[in-house]
């Protein structure tokens, strides 16, 4: 095997690691379920989000130069650094972590004791998280290379059992706007905002192994990236279709975590609860250490070390526990405002870094960044209730059914950000 594709495959299976973490595995089998006969719809723009758009997003941060500031700073580093921080939140206490505490609750604590208490358990898992990242423990590397083989293989067995011999047959849902439901249900996974932040370990990893030239770094990561999302695809796609299968038979009551359980039952049987149930709840727990570590190095690089790590991770995992305990449909509900907010910014920064080569005009990013916060701004306030005067011009925008209403006052800010704040007007 040559060296090059010896490291596509590793990076490819590296990134597929980062992304596939097991709270995003309640997802796509609940898209499916709502679907029914059209998951495929459904699952397009759900892969778009999870899948496509991470990818973009560490391409995007090599080309603007290999680290997360060089992406975000195209708009201003205190700009970037408040991005970030959001980011980071989302992706660590407030939205992410607590979401691994509440899955293996749901999904590995309660089929097996339903009298379980939900506070007790949050305890000892958040706990576990804080012992396991305050050490930095290579524990968790060891779980993990176990852990998601054996998660893989389990989903494995669900999947090809699901499509040979399915539970049911999908059914026509009446669901609208298919495709939008399920982009912007992937906002919920935090891939591609996780992406941006991540990218540039994965770019100093191809440094470190003798591929300085940015150009090859890119074609490294782009030929990592198919494997990586070949991997993902066949799991969400399965997920999704076999959700699909149970569009006709299970309950309409059923939340994204109660599907799983009833599906893995269905094909599995009874023992699905420990095996299965086990297996995700080990899977959350790698989860919950990665992304509370991660948390700690960003603030205490941020904060200049005055407040320690260790003091940041402490935090991290009360705030973790303490949230974990609304449940995963009350964190996914609570996400949605901020990732309103954030992911078209996200988005306009990931497409634009995509063409930097030929926009050198910085004023184009700043224009088409604020653009689209405003409008998604105004969007996150409507959908929690709160009204303004503009929120009725708003719904007047194109694409605003489908939730994409940022994406044309994007294109007018960038265009207005290229004509007046352009510094260097011979470019």
């Amino acid at each position: 095997m040559s060296k090059d594709l010896k490291n596509i495959l590793i990076t490819g299976m590296a990134l597929f690691s980062t992304f596939f973490g097991a709270g995003n595995l309640i997802f796509p089998p609940t898209l499916g379920y709502m679907a029914g006969d059209k998951w495929g719809y459904i699952g397009l723009g759900f892969l778009i989000t999870c899948i496509g758009l991470p990818l973009f997003g560490i391409m995007s941060v090599a080309l603007s130069g290999g680290k997360t500031e060089d992406l975000t700073s195209k708009i201003s580093p205190t700009f970037g650094k408040i991005l970030c921080s959001i980011i980071m939140l989302s992706i660590g206490p407030l939205f992410a972590v607590p979401r691994t505490g509440a899955t293996t609750f749901e999904l590995g604590v309660l089929p097996l004791f339903p009298n379980a208490n939900s506070i007790v358990v949050s305890i000892i898992f958040f706990s576990i998280t804080y012992i396991l990242a305050v050490n930095e423990s290579s524990v968790v590397d060891r779980i993990g290379a176990i852990l998601t083989p054996f998660l893989l293989i389990t989903l494995g067995i669900i999947i090809v059992k699901g499509i040979l011999f399915p539970i049911g047959t999908p059914v026509n849902t009446n669901i609208e706007g298919a495709f939008s439901k399920g982009f912007t249900e992937g906002y919920q996974t935090m891939d591609a905002l996780g992406s941006i932040i991540l990218a540039q370990m994965f770019i100093g990893d191809l440094f470190v192994k003798g591929y300085k030239d940015r150009k090859t770094q890119i074609n490294i990561i782009m030929k990592a990236g198919i494997v990586s999302s070949v991997c993902l695809g066949i799991v969400y796609l399965g997920l999704l279709y076999i959700g699909g299968t149970a569009s006709g038979i299970a309950d309409q009551d059923f939340t994204r975590t109660t599907i799983l359980v009833f599906i893995s039952q269905r094909l599995l049987g009874n023992s699905s609860k420990i095996i299965f149930g086990g297996a995700i709840a080990a899977a959350c727990l790698t989860t919950s250490v990665g992304l509370t570590a991660t948390t700690g190095n960003y603030f205490n690089k941020l904060l200049e070390n005055k407040i320690s790590y260790k003091t940041i991770v402490l935090l991290a995992c009360v705030t973790s526990a303490i949230m974990s305990n609304y449940g995963v449909e009350s964190i996914v509900k609570l996400a949605i405002p901020i990732l309103q907010i954030i992911y078209p910014v996200v988005i306009v920064l990931i497409v634009l870094s995509m063409f930097s080569k030929y926009i050198v005009n910085k004023g184009i990013y700043s224009g088409a960044v604020y653009g689209a916060m405003i409008v998604s701004l105004i969007n996150s306030l409507n959908s929690a209730g709160i009204t303004y005067v503009f929120s009725d011009a708003i719904k007047m925008l194109p694409f605003y059914e489908g939730g994409f209403s940022w994406i044309l006052p994007a294109i007018v800010g960038g265009i207005i950000g290229g004509i007046f704040f352009n510094k260097d007007k011979s470019k």
